[in-house]
């Protein structure tokens, strides 16, 4: 499986249909090793950042919870 690293892909080029790509791989968890699912987990997350229109769909992907540090 190929997956993507942020250095190799300018966010800013992604699609819609990139980004969905991405969630179906981030849902199938068949990696080769860690680190390729970790990437991907890596790239989405920047995506919530930085273009949020598109990675809303899928944010239950990420796991985020929100906490106090209070």
């Amino acid at each position: 499986m190929v997956t993507l690293t942020i250095r190799e892909r300018d966010l800013s080029a992604l699609t819609a249909t990139d980004v969905a790509e991405l969630a179906v791989r981030l849902e199938q968890d068949d990696y080769t090793n860690a680190f390729e699912g970790l990437d991907d987990w890596h790239l989405l997350r920047a995506l919530a950042f930085q273009r949020p229109e598109l990675a809303e769909p899928y944010l239950y992907l990420l796991d985020l919870e929100a906490y106090d540090e209070a």
